[in-house]
């Protein structure tokens, strides 16, 4: 390297570690964050692709000049920058499928995270281009609410917006290069990308790859370097998400102050995820099928038999068996108006998909769906196939009221004095989450369901399940 390169990359070293103290010194709960990514120099073929700033989850990589240049024009920038790529690693952006529109999801993921920095009124991140975004950013928080990468990326598929649209709004939110988040190994290492070995010995890593070794690797590099930390998986930023959670909730309260954008993103990434078809066998039970029990039938013995007196078996099968099966069940849905009649008739349609399945239901159906507001606006009760399909061709949302809860628990108990239920097990309540809940618990398990969404993450009560469902998952 000759000295001016060499004076190039030292300057450039010296902002990004600049750039990181003064995240380290402002946010202290990104600490875990910071830490964990490698800062390593492009080089090579690297720089030819212009990534500029760059993460696999790993590392953050730079081009050294275009540090520089921006440092020169907007000394802010740096620190926004080196923050927006540390999100998208907390929100875990980089570890998406590939099959994703990476136009559409690069784009969501770029808002979000522009949108939690703004949010954290953070002065020595105010680069020019948070400016120009508010207007943008306001705009969308109107239309869609939580600016979650999730829920603008479907958003931006479901209604097929413009690319040219999309164009602008890129170059609005546009930090770093996403093109290492679908790269294979065998891409990365042809752009001289290649990860370093997780366990490189005592000595650091080869200094290989992305850095290169050389003047990446001093001190001043924060977390770069030859003894940097060991290369992050996506359960490894689970872990930093939900440290950075728990701290940043526990500040919010303690300071009451609102966090806003980062704990929705946090919330967002960090919820259980549930799967629906398992969660419906938990409203399973005992009752007797008309099918053989091959637990308890020895087939040796009956094709002995055959064998031996010619048709006569020895024994004879058992005709029936003990398996989980629904047979009672109650579908609430929440009609007072923030959940969409689309949605409620494919989650409505899903539900009995599930429900209808040959391991699920018994032969004989009973079936209750609710629609309530603040009142019961309507009862049906589903007891086969045919009963479904009429109701759902002729489905209409009643009330779009106000929200309470209790009217349903009441109903259910007035069918159950009337017999119409005999051993019911479950309920689900398909709802936005924000109305009044029974005080009592009921004697049979109970979930109120919402979609993902980080402005409807209310606490339901200690007896009931609460479960959260992406669009895409009804």
């Amino acid at each position: 390297m000759d000295e001016k390169n060499s004076r190039v990359s030292e300057l450039a070293r010296e902002v990004m570690g600049l750039s990181r103290s003064q995240l380290l010194v402002h946010l202290r709960f990104l600490d875990a964050a910071l830490n964990r990514l490698e800062l390593r120099e492009l080089t090579g073929l690297a720089l030819v692709m212009g990534l500029g700033y760059a993460t696999d989850g790993r590392s953050l990589a730079y081009d050294p000049r275009h540090v520089l240049r921006c440092y020169r024009d907007d000394r802010a920038r740096c620190v926004r920058d080196y923050l927006h790529v540390v999100f998208h690693c907390v929100f875990r952006h980089a570890f998406i499928h590939s099959l994703v529109d990476h136009t559409a999801w690069d784009l969501a993921c770029d808002i979000a995270v522009e949108a939690v920095i703004s949010g954290l009124g953070l002065q020595a991140a105010e680069a020019e281009r948070e400016a120009r975004q508010r207007s943008k950013l306001a705009e969308l928080k109107a239309e869609l609410g939580s600016l979650t990468a999730e829920r603008l990326y479907r958003a931006f598929v479901d209604r097929r917006v413009a690319p040219e649209y999309m164009v602008a709004l890129r170059e609005l939110f546009y930090a770093d290069d996403h093109r290492l988040w679908y790269a294979s190994a065998e891409e990365k290492a042809a752009a001289g990308l290649g990860s370093r070995e997780k366990n490189a010995g005592a000595d650091g890593p080869s200094g290989e790859g992305l850095g290169g070794g050389g003047p990446s690797d001093g001190p001043d590099a924060g977390g770069g370097g030859g003894r940097g930390p060991a290369l992050c998986s996506e359960e490894d930023w689970k872990d930093v998400a939900e440290r950075i959670q728990v701290d940043v909730e526990t500040f919010s309260r303690s300071q009451g102050v609102d966090p806003g954008a980062m704990l929705q993103n946090l919330r967002s990434v960090n919820r259980e995820r549930y799967d629906y078809a398992a969660f419906l066998r938990r409203f399973a039970v005992l009752g007797e099928v008309m099918r053989v029990n091959d637990d308890e039938f020895d087939y040796i013995f009956y094709t002995y038999g055959l064998r031996l007196y010619g048709r006569v078996p020895l024994i004879e099968p058992l005709e029936y068996k003990e398996t989980k099966r629904v047979r009672e069940f109650v579908v609430a849905i929440d009609t007072s108006g923030s959940v969409s009649g689309e949605t409620v008739q494919r989650f409505v349609q899903k539900t009995w998909n599930l429900l209808k399945s040959s391991e699920s239901f018994f032969s004989k159906v009973n079936l209750h769906i609710i629609q309530c507001d603040a009142a019961i606006q309507e009862d049906v009760k589903i007891t086969c196939q045919e009963d479904f399909d009429e109701y759902i061709k002729t489905m209409t949302l009643r009330g779009l009221g106000g929200t309470d809860f209790r009217p349903v628990f009441s109903c259910v108990e007035r069918l159950r004095e009337r017999k119409e239920f005999t051993n019911l097990r479950g309920l689900i309540y398909f709802t936005d989450g924000w109305g009044t809940f029974p005080e009592r618990m009921p004697d049979y398990q109970t979930a109120f369901v919402f979609l993902d969404d980080a402005d409807n993450n209310p606490d339901v009560p200690p007896w009931a399940i609460r479960l959260v469902l992406r669009e895409d998952e009804i």
